[in-house]
């Protein structure tokens, strides 16, 4: 999943008041547990549904990942500031990235999409020239899909097929005691490049500058807008030997994607923010927005990183690799869930991503 952008409201088929409140109050994942909790499962093909980034399928000695997002103008982009080929991009990557958490390879996609009149046709083709070149670039076949008219502007809908070796899925809920919590690559980028954005973007409509000033933020700017998948911290557990106890990408945060770990296993963890990576353009930006970069990491979402855990026993494995941060450990569930500043403090960690259900 995908954050929502500041000051976005979520659309609902209803007018009650009382309805909307109900929803509200659940938020994202309280209202996807809710409408999903009573389904029921009719054939053994089906590994694992509702609950994680792909549902698992089985067929003879093959396993089947699927998953797929839903992709909102206004809500989860804005198209003031993202190019269509970006964002054709970015919409296929957002989906590789459900399928590697998994510690899966993502084989086919397909698209749903409807557009509303401001859509040209050159438009449409630079949006599909990003999903090709995504599938170029990470291997994928895109199979085919569906297209349709919208009165409310751009809606995309991407279904992900990928497979695993028998044996290599990794899901949410396989995190022990003691294992490493490990990331992938630097956080909270996406969310200053975010801020970037949307503040240039105010300054221009109100007339106060000809021209976005962007220059020297690439790297914020690339997070948020061409968000590469991690195909290969996937290939590189491979060469190693190593299965991650639990895994999940960081579409939603760090704190909101570590409770999710920690809720499916059971279990409690304590991060120490000093290991956090941070690149250092997201820390110039943050500190010009006044902003603690931990908050960009732990809140912002969209760095589609690698968030895993793993048995102690694999420590040799990943101490030395340079794209791989060990940030802390897991704990008992009646330990709960910590931030360990530099001076030994423990702050109680709150799951505060971006939700789609909350204005």
């Amino acid at each position: 999943m995908i954050f929502a952008p500041q000051s976005r409201k979520y659309v609902h088929m209803e007018d009650d008041k009382n309805t909307e409140k109900n929803i509200s109050n659940l938020g994202e994942f309280g209202l996807i547990e809710h409408l999903t909790k009573n389904i029921q499962l009719y054939n053994k093909s089906t590994k694992l549904g509702v609950g994680d980034d792909a549902a698992v399928l089985k067929y003879g000695s093959n396993e089947i990942l699927i998953s797929s997002d839903l992709l909102t103008e206004g809500i989860h982009f804005d198209l003031i500031y993202s190019p269509l080929k970006h964002l054709g991009y970015k919409a296929a990557v957002v989906n590789f990235s459900d399928i590697y958490a998994m510690n899966g390879i993502p084989r086919q996609i397909t698209l749903a999409l409807a557009v509303s009149q401001k859509i040209k046709l050159s438009m449409l083709e630079e949006f599909y020239s990003g999903i090709n070149l995504a599938c170029e670039k990470y291997g994928v076949d895109f199979v085919g899909g569906d297209t349709s008219t919208s009165l409310t502007g751009m809606h995309i809908a991407i279904t992900v097929v990928g497979e695993a070796k028998k044996g290599k899925i990794t899901f949410r809920k396989g995190a022990k005691t003691n294992d490493l919590i490990c990331v992938s690559g630097e956080l909270g980028g996406a969310y200053m490049g975010l801020q970037l954005l949307e503040r240039e973007k105010k300054l221009f409509l109100s007339g106060n500058v000809e021209q976005p000033i962007l220059e020297g933020h690439s790297y914020i700017l690339e997070k948020q807008l061409k968000p590469e998948a991690r195909k290969d911290i996937v290939q590189l557990f491979e060469t190693i030997d190593l299965v991650p106890t639990a895994m999940i990408d960081i579409s939603d945060g760090l704190s909101s994607d570590i409770f999710h770990i920690c809720k499916q296993s059971d279990s409690g963890c304590k991060i120490y923010a000093e290991k956090i990576p941070i690149h250092h353009e997201t820390k110039k930006m943050a500190d010009e927005f006044n902003i603690d970069p931990l908050i960009a990491a732990f809140n912002g979402g969209e760095d589609y990183e690698l968030l895993f855990t793993v048995s102690p026993n694999d420590f040799d494995k990943i101490s030395n690799r340079p794209e791989i941060t060990i940030i802390g450990y897991i704990t008992d569930k009646q330990e709960g869930k910590y931030m360990v500043t530099k001076e030994n403090q423990l702050i109680e960690l709150q799951a505060q991503g971006w939700d789609t259900t909350k204005a």
